[in-house]
C-alpha cells in the first residue's frame, strides 16, 4: 500500500503542468497559493520579454560598439576643420551604407562654415551624377548658380553646397536631405531621377536589391546606420546582400545583365517609392524652415540611342523571325538613304512588336532625315522610355516630379521645368549633343541653362533683406563670363572630351549603341581639334585664366585644385602644382588631395614626404587606390621591394585594370625570380583587360622564359590581332616561329 501511494504522489507531481508551476507562489507563512497572470499583466509580461529586453540588449551592444570606436559615421555631413576654423564637410564613408565600400561613390568634396552668419544664404543641391556635374564637378550647375548669385548680389554670402553623388537615387538622397536640414538650410534644389531603376533598391540595380515594401527599405537603411548594422554587414561580407555584387567600379557596364522592360511590374514599385521619397524630401525642407525647388530631368534624345532593347515578353519565335526579317529590310533602306521606304518597313515591324527600343530610335532618325521633326522627337522619347538599361529618367519619372511640385508655391515648393528649358534651346525642341556629353550629363552650356533657370526661380523667393541688396546695374553673367569665373579653359575642354570618349563612349554599354562607330569617329575628330588648340600660347592663356579666377575669389579652393591639375598634367610643373594642392589642404583634409600631393612629391624625388602624404591618405581612407600606387612606386625607388610589391597588389585589388601597376609589379616579381607568380599576375589581369596589347605581349615574354613557346606564340598572335602595327610583338613572334622551324 505504501508503494502504491508513493507512485500516486509521483504521478500527481508529474501531471502538474509547467504553466501551473509558474503560477505557484510561496507566501511568507510558507503556504502555497496559485496566481494566474492574465489580462493586461500577461500582455505586459509578453511585451517586456519580446520587446523591452531585446531592445535593452540591442542598446547595450550599440553603446559598447560606439565606446569601442567600431564602425564609421553614418551621416552625410561631419565636423571638420577648414582654414583653422570649425566647419562641416562631406563624409566619404556615408555611402558605405548603400554600396560595397571599395566601389562606393563620393560627392565632389565640399566644406562650409559651422557658424552661419546672418548675411549667409545656404543652398543645398541634391541629386545624382548629372547634378554633381559629371565628368567634372568644377562646372556643375550649382557652382554656376553660385557665380550668378554672387555677381547679382555681391553683398550676400551665397553658399551653394552640391551634395550630389554618382550612382545614388532618391532612397539615398532622402537621407542626405535629412542631414542637410540640420545645417541652416535656406533652400533645397533637387535635380534627380536618372538612377531610380539602377540605383540602390531599384529594379535594375546591382547594389541593395529592390523590395516592394518601402518601410522595409527604410528599416534596412536605418539599421545600417547603427554600429550593430555595420557589424552584421561586415560579418556577412556583403553590403548589397548579393553574391553577384561588383567587386570593382566598372561604371554603367556593371548593369548589362540587369535589363528591365517597360512593362516590368517591378517598375510600379520604383515609381511609387520615388514619389513618396519626393514628398518626404519636401516635408524635410518644410520642417527645417527651408524652401525647395524641384526640377524635371533632361536627357539626350537625338544623339543617344538606347543602350539595350528587348522584344515584348509574349512574342512568339515565328513572329520574332518575321519581325527581324522586316527590320533588316528597314535597315537596308536606311543605310542607303531611302528613308521613306525604311519608315514603311519599320512601321510594319512595329505592327508585330513596337516595344523594341532600337526600332523606335531608328524611326526617329529616319523621320529626322525626312524633316518630320515632331514625329522624330516622339520616336526618340519612345526609344528612351523603352530602353531596357534604364539610365535616363523616363516620361513617368518627370510626370511624378511635375505632379509633386506643381502649384505648391504657397507651401514653399517651387518648380523648374528643366526639360522645357533644354527643349527651347535645342534644335526642333529635341535635346542632343549641343547640351549633353552623352546620355544625361550636361556640358557647360547645358549646366549654364539649368543654373539660369534655377536662378530665375531663386530670385523670386529670396528674402526681402537680400532683394534690397540687388545690384540693378549688373546683368546676369553670360555663359562666357561664368566660364571665366570658374576657369573653364581650353585645357579643361580637352580633358573632359578625353574622359568622355575613353572612359564612357569606348566602354560598354555605349559600345552596344546604334551608330557607335560613327560617334567614336566624330568624337575622336573633336578631341584631336581640342588637342591641336593647346598651343603654347593657349596654355599660357589658360594659366592666366586660372590665376585671374583665383585672384577674384580667393576663398574658392576648388579653383586652386583645378589649377594644380593643370600645372601637374598640362605644364608638368610639379613643384608649382604641389604648392596649389598644399593650399587646397588648408581648406579640406580630403584623403584624395593628400594622395595627389603624395604623387607630386614622388615625382619631385621627395620620397619620404611622398610616403608620409600617401600614408595620411590611407589613414583617412584605406581604399584609396592612388595612395597605394604612390606608396608602391616610392618604396620601389627606395629599394624596399617587398613593401613595393605589397602595395602594388593592394593597388590592383582596388583597381584591377591599372596597366602600369601590372607592368611595375611584373618587373619586380621577375627580378626576384618569381616568374610563375608574374605569369599568374598577367593571367588574372587579362580577366579584366582581355583586349590589352601590353598584357598579352608581356605574358608572351614570360611564357618564353618558362619555356612554354607554343603558349607564348598564341599570346603574341592575340597581341598582333589587337594591334597589327605592334613592331615588338611582330618581331618576337617571327623569331619564335623561325626557331620552331
Amino acid at each position: 500500500m505504501t508503494g502504491e501511494r508513493h507512485k500516486k504522489r509521483k504521478k500527481s507531481k508529474t501531471n502538474i503542468s509547467q504553466k501551473e508551476k509558474s503560477q505557484r507562489v510561496y507566501s511568507k507563512a510558507g503556504k502555497t497559493t496559485q496566481l494566474k497572470i492574465t489580462g493586461w499583466r500577461l500582455w505586459l509580461f509578453r511585451f517586456i520579454a519580446l520587446v523591452v529586453i531585446p531592445a535593452l540588449l540591442f542598446l547595450l551592444l550599440e553603446v559598447t560598439l560606439r565606446i569601442a570606436g567600431y564602425g564609421f559615421p553614418a551621416r552625410a555631413i561631419i565636423e571638420c576643420k577648414s582654414g583653422g576654423k570649425n566647419a562641416y564637410c562631406n563624409n566619404f564613408k556615408f555611402s558605405w551604407r548603400f554600396f560595397p565600400r571599395y566601389i562606393a561613390r563620393v560627392p565632389t568634396p565640399y566644406v562650409f562654415s559651422k557658424d552661419k552668419t546672418e548675411n549667409t544664404y545656404r543652398i543645398f543641391v541634391l541629386g545624382e551624377s548629372a547634378a554633381a556635374g559629371e565628368p567634372d564637378g568644377a562646372y556643375c550647375f550649382g557652382r554656376i548658380l553660385q557665380a550668378m548669385l554672387r555677381h547679382r548680389y555681391p553683398q550676400t554670402n551665397f553658399e551653394v553646397i552640391t551634395t550630389a553623388t554618382t550612382a545614388i537615387n532618391s532612397h539615398v538622397i532622402l537621407e542626405i536631405a535629412k542631414d542637410c536640414s540640420g545645417h541652416g538650410s535656406d533652400l533645397f534644389v533637387v535635380y534627380m531621377g536618372n538612377n531610380e531603376v539602377v540605383g540602390p533598391y531599384g529594379a535594375g540595380t546591382v547594389f541593395a536589391p529592390l523590395s516592394d515594401n518601402l518601410s522595409f527599405i527604410r528599416f534596412d537603411i536605418a539599421f545600417k546606420a547603427t554600429k550593430i548594422g555595420q557589424l552584421i554587414t561586415n560579418l556577412t561580407g556583403s553590403l548589397s546582400q548579393s553574391k553577384n555584387a561588383p567587386k570593382v567600379w566598372a561604371g554603367l557596364e556593371m548593369f548589362l545583365a540587369n535589363q528591365v522592360r517597360e512593362d516590368d511590374p517591378r517598375l510600379e514599385s520604383v515609381y511609387q517609392h520615388f514619389e513618396r521619397n519626393m514628398e518626404d524630401i519636401k516635408d524635410i525642407a518644410d520642417q527645417s524652415g527651408a524652401e525647395i525647388i524641384f526640377c524635371t530631368v533632361g536627357s539626350n534624345l537625338e544623339d543617344c540611342p538606347p543602350f539595350a532593347s528587348l522584344h515584348k515578353s509574349n512574342l512568339t519565335e515565328s513572329d520574332e523571325r518575321k519581325w527581324d526579317d522586316i527590320y533588316q529590310q528597314g535597315i537596308a533602306y536606311e543605310t542607303t538613304g531611302k528613308y521613306p521606304e525604311a519608315v514603311e518597313r519599320y512601321l510594319a515591324a512595329a505592327q508585330i512588336d513596337d516595344c523594341y527600343a532600337d526600332l523606335q530610335f531608328r524611326l526617329g532618325k529616319c523621320y529626322w532625315a525626312m524633316g518630320e521633326f515632331a514625329d522624330a522627337r516622339e520616336r526618340y522619347i519612345r526609344g528612351r522610355d523603352l530602353d531596357t538599361l534604364r539610365f535616363r529618367a523616363d516620361t513617368r519619372i518627370n510626370e511624378i516630379i511635375k505632379r509633386t511640385a506643381a502649384d505648391r508655391d504657397a507651401e514653399g515648393v517651387y518648380f523648374v521645368d528643366a526639360v522645357e528649358v533644354f527643349e527651347k534651346n535645342s534644335s526642333n525642341k529635341t535635346t542632343g549633343e549641343d547640351l549633353f556629353y552623352e546620355h544625361v550629363h550636361l556640358n557647360f552650356e547645358g549646366n549654364y541653362l539649368l543654373a539660369k533657370a534655377v536662378f530665375e526661380q531663386v530670385e523670386k523667393i529670396l528674402p526681402e533683406r537680400i532683394k534690397h541688396q540687388k545690384e540693378s546695374i549688373r546683368q546676369l553673367p553670360t555663359e562666357t563670363e561664368c566660364a571665366q569665373d570658374l576657369a573653364y579653359t581650353d585645357w579643361d575642354k580637352y580633358k573632359i572630351a578625353d574622359k568622355i570618349l575613353n572612359e564612357f563612349i569606348k566602354r560598354a554599354p555605349f559600345t552596344n549603341q546604334l551608330y557607335h562607330k560613327k560617334q567614336v569617329e566624330q568624337m575622336e575628330e573633336k578631341l584631336k581639334e581640342y588637342k591641336n588648340n593647346l598651343t603654347p600660347q593657349a596654355l599660357k592663356e589658360a594659366s592666366g585664366q586660372y590665376c585671374s579666377a583665383i585672384e577674384d575669389n580667393k576663398g574658392d579652393w576648388y579653383l586652386r585644385q583645378k589649377y594644380g591639375d593643370f600645372l601637374n598634367f598640362g605644364l608638368k610643373d610639379y613643384r608649382a602644382a604641389a604648392e596649389q594642392y598644399s593650399a587646397v589642404l588648408e581648406y579640406t583634409d580630403y584623403y584624395e588631395y593628400h594622395a595627389i600631393l603624395g604623387g607630386l612629391l614622388g615625382k619631385m624625388g621627395d620620397l619620404d614626404a611622398a610616403i608620409d602624404r600617401s600614408l595620411r591618405a590611407l589613414q583617412n581612407n584605406p581604399a584609396c587606390k592612388q595612395a597605394h600606387n604612390n606608396l608602391a612606386m616610392a618604396y620601389e625607388k627606395q629599394g624596399q621591394i617587398d613593401k613595393a610589391i605589397e602595395q602594388y597588389y593592394q593597388t590592383l585589388r582596388l583597381l584591377p585594370d591599372h596597366v602600369i601597376a601590372y607592368h611595375n609589379l611584373g618587373i619586380l616579381l621577375c627580378k626576384q625570380g618569381k616568374v610563375d607568380e608574374a605569369v599568374t599576375l598577367y593571367r588574372n589581369g587579362l580577366n579584366f583587360m582581355p583586349d590589352s596589347l601590353f598584357m598579352h605581349f608581356n605574358l608572351g615574354c614570360l611564357l618564353i622564359r618558362q619555356g612554354q613557346k607554343q603558349e607564348a606564340i598564341e599570346e603574341l598572335r592575340v597581341a598582333l590581332h589587337i594591334d597589327p602595327n605592334s613592331v615588338q610583338a611582330r618581331k618576337l613572334l617571327e623569331k619564335l616561329l623561325n626557331e620552331s622551324d
